[in-house]
């Protein structure tokens, strides 16, 4: 009988879905501490409805709460704020930086932390700065946030992303050595693209990043680009061990530390997702690989 693509996608994601997990290393058990816990966020990233039908999905789907850019206006913000509250789910916010010159990236960056802090939301996690900020300049925008951070006992994280300040992690590290309170959160997806690999010849610097890891997006990126089309698929099995074998050994610390863990399921839409030619049909279901990810990780980890 001859298949549609989309049978045919769906049947050879659910054989291979197999293959993968039974030949994908267990992580090395660890007896947590006191103090652990791992919380785990739906990004809205994608997500064409409205933020009730997302927290309801969220809810549903059993994610411990959701990722989302701050609302700039009263109405999302009260909106948001129901939502939340009427699926029992927590936040974790999202805000940043803008502008054309690093004074409009340093007031903006002000004018936006301040504002999320107010809120209290469970952590903050920042794009702030540029990649072309100097040291001495960027390193102002983390001062600032860890200022606040502590001022207002809000967790406030700077996120490895391309065109940010930590686009990389020989960048990063500089910033690791130099400010002992910088908290991360880690996309190590975008050191794959920016380094065009899977970042054994930077292990040293990698290191560094997990130690100072309190938040993942849990995307899983490739020497080419940001994000693999699907996790389940075994052509990706390098990039998928990778990226495990780095979430293992934060978890791990984390378990040893008796120290909570946050983590958003990030894989994102188009153009992240790779499409088809011309009708820019997704070539997987973005929703369906992020629950994947949630229960991979809920599975290996809790």
């Amino acid at each position: 009988m001859k298949q549609t693509r989309r049978q045919f996608i769906n049947t050879a994601t659910a054989a291979s879905a197999g293959l993968l997990l039974t030949s994908m290393d267990s992580p090395i058990q660890v007896v947590p501490k006191a103090g652990f816990n791992l919380k785990i966020y739906a990004t809205k990233w994608g997500f064409n409805g409205s933020m009730d039908a997302f927290c309801k999905q969220a809810k549903k789907e059993g994610y411990d709460g959701i990722e989302d850019w701050f609302p700039n206006n009263k109405a999302d913000e009260e909106v948001l704020y129901e939502a939340l509250d009427k699926y029992d789910l927590r936040f974790g916010a999202l805000t940043g930086s803008g502008g054309n010159t690093f004074k409009a990236h340093q007031e903006s960056y002000a004018k936006n932390l301040l504002k999320v802090i107010a809120k209290k939301p469970d952590f903050i996690n920042c794009h702030a700065g540029k990649d072309f900020f100097s040291f001495k300049e960027s390193k102002q925008l983390i001062e600032f946030a860890i200022k606040e951070s502590k001022a207002s006992g809000i967790p406030v994280y700077q996120e490895t992303h391309r065109g940010r300040m930590l686009f990389a992690p020989h960048i990063c590290e500089h910033f690791i050595d130099e400010l002992s309170e910088l908290k991360l959160t880690l996309d190590i997806s975008h050191w794959c693209v920016v380094a065009e690999s899977l970042l054994d010849n930077q292990k040293e610097a990698v290191a560094k990043a997990l130690n100072r890891t309190a938040h993942i997006h849990s995307r899983i990126g490739h020497e080419e680009g940001p994000q693999v089309p699907e996790p389940r698929a075994p052509e990706w099995q390098s990039a998928v061990n990778a990226h495990f074998s780095w979430w293992d050994k934060i978890v791990n610390s984390k378990k040893e530390a008796g120290k909570p863990l946050t983590m958003t399921t990030e894989f994102g839409p188009e153009n992240y997702m790779w499409t088809m030619p011309y009708t820019k049909q997704p070539l997987a279901d973005q929703w369906a690989i992020n629950v994947h990810m949630m229960q991979e990780w809920r599975k290996r980890y809790l």
